[in-house]
């Protein structure tokens, strides 16, 4: 845990990662502080980076994203360039929802989000596997999910 968090910090970030529509007075209230006590430690955890963005989760299902993948992927090289030229251009894959470098028999896992089977096999064969230096994709598809979180325990 980083030392320059206090208390007050670690249960802001808490509050914020359940609702971050809550406003600075409700933040206040919750925590028995100031609106400007909450509203300039806000500020700083966004200056160091704790928090890096505020977002909406959507359902996906709503928004007919109802096929996740996970896509193993195994290069045919390894250097420094190569490693970073697949990262670079999977990054634009409005698909890629996670990129993962990882240890073990593949080099990346990949987090995938389609409408359908038939829109992941596109992907795969118009997007993914015109990459240069792909040797192996092995995919895993989502049947169903039991807990998906966002909020990191503190």
């Amino acid at each position: 845990m980083q030392t320059d968090l206090d208390p007050t910090d670690l249960e802001i970030l808490r509050i914020l990662q359940q609702d971050a529509t809550l406003t600075n007075k409700e933040i206040a209230f919750k925590l028995h502080k100031s609106i400007a006590t909450v509203h300039d430690r806000i500020k700083k955890l966004k200056e160091k980076g704790y928090i890096k963005r505020v977002v909406a989760i959507l359902d996906r299902q709503k928004i007919n994203k109802s096929l996740i993948a996970f896509s193993q992927v195994l290069l045919k090289e390894h250097t420094a360039e190569s490693l970073g030229e697949f990262e670079l251009e999977v990054a634009k894959f409005s698909e890629v929802m996670e990129c993962f470098q990882m240890t073990g028999a593949f080099d990346f896992i990949l987090r995938i989000a389609t409408s359908d089977m038939d829109t992941y096999h596109l992907f795969l064969r118009n997007k993914l596997a015109k990459l240069s230096n792909i040797s192996t994709v092995q995919s895993f598809f989502v049947l169903s999910e039991t807990k998906s979180e966002t909020a990191y325990p503190l």
